[in-house]
């Protein structure tokens, strides 16, 4: 454990009475203004929510796998744009940097993604390219001492509040795989380097996506990742168990939010003289979002601790992605059908769950593309 309990017990109290007397109550005016207040962006800061898995040398928390998914099912009971926000700098934003960055990159950025005065942004997906990375057309040419990169990223999340940016692109142009692909780390303002318009989202308003664009834009040939060409995507998956647990543990801490709310509705609703909590069949749907949550629950933290102890976890960790973004969504169906009407109305707050908990499926790896690794996983080990 990087904590002592008491600091651990601490810190989780901690940011649960935060999400509990700060976000919730805001979860509705950032939904209307698609925006953060930039004092709950100050005061993650302070609480040092941007660094909680950089390492401790380098300014962060240094918080272990299982610190970190208990501190990500706190933040998952309230509107997943706040922790979008210090996502990418606790995931492939940093941790790119963490494993595989020179230690020129590390004292450069890794203390500024800490503290929160950097936000990262990691920039993978293209137009016609998402999952299958050997189709990444961004290319990045050597030209002296520095490289050029041309190309559009697409849906990439915090891109217009970021400072930085982990940018995939093909630095072999013979290559028709991620062999040819490089990681870059590049800074917002530099020439060449522009963005398209807010992405207009179905949930998840005050987390920000957009394009980005390159057009002959200059870098250093020193802000490759590493040092090296041809390691980008490999540094990326190593990075991905991590991220995969991250997300798994915040739709744990969702699925729990969303089903406290139902109970608590359908303990004070009457119909037919008596609260519909008493209705088997509301009941059952009760029953069956606390059973799946729970097994979630334990699956990631389980995970976690495997992690931790040096132990490969990959297929395990797609398994806790799968099923974990899978369960919040049949969660929050269930949670707007025992609101009845009122879970359809935004005033509740229960259908924008809906719509904010349905994009866990998607990123991270779409649950189809987790089906494959676990699946080329178990066929790959039976004949090891």
């Amino acid at each position: 454990m990087a904590l002592d309990n008491e600091t651990l017990d601490q810190l989780l109290e901690t940011i649960r009475r935060f999400v509990r007397e700060r976000l919730v109550p805001l979860e509705h005016q950032v939904a209307e203004n698609d925006a953060i207040p930039a004092e709950i962006v100050s005061a993650m800061r302070e609480m040092g929510l941007f660094g909680l898995s950089i390492p401790e040398e380098h300014g962060g928390l240094g918080l272990t796998m299982e610190e970190e998914v208990r501190v990500a099912f706190e933040l998952g009971r309230t509107s997943p744009a706040f922790r979008s926000l210090i996502g990418t700098n606790n995931g492939i934003g940093s941790q790119g940097i963490v494993i595989d960055g020179t230690g020129e990159q590390k004292r450069k950025y890794l203390p500024r993604l800490a503290s929160g005065e950097l936000v990262g942004s990691f920039a993978l997906t293209e137009p016609e390219a998402g999952s299958d990375a050997g189709s990444l057309r961004t290319s990045a040419r050597r030209d002296g001492d520095f490289y050029v990169l041309n190309g559009t990223k697409r849906f990439i999340t915090n891109a217009p509040v970021a400072g930085l940016f982990t940018v995939f692109a093909r630095t072999d142009p013979a290559s028709t795989d991620a062999r040819g692909v490089s990681a870059f780390l590049v800074e917002a303002g530099t020439p060449g380097l522009s963005f398209g318009p807010p992405d207009r989202k179905m949930g998840q308003k005050g987390a920000h996506t957009c394009d980005v664009i390159f057009e002959d834009c200059r870098i250093p040939a020193d802000a490759i990742l590493g040092g090296r060409e041809g390691q980008g995507f490999k540094t990326a998956m190593k990075v991905l168990d991590r991220g995969r647990l991250h997300i798994s543990a915040v739709c744990v801490g969702a699925s729990k939010r969303l089903i406290d709310d139902s109970l608590r509705y359908a303990a004070e609703r009457r119909q037919f003289g008596k609260p519909i909590a008493e209705f088997q069949l509301v009941q059952a749907m009760l029953a069956d979002s606390r059973a799946e949550s729970y097994a979630a629950e334990c699956m990631v933290m389980e995970t976690a601790r495997r992690k931790d102890a040096g132990q490969d976890v990959s297929t395990d960790a797609a398994c806790c992605k799968m099923f974990a973004s899978e369960m919040v969504g049949r969660v929050a169906d269930r949670a707007v059908q025992v609101h009845g009407g009122a879970g359809y109305i935004a005033d509740y707050g229960i259908e924008r769950f809906y719509r904010d908990v349905r994009l866990f499926r998607i990123y991270e790896g779409t649950t189809q593309i987790q089906q494959i690794v676990i699946a080329r996983n178990m066929v790959r080990e039976l004949t090891q």
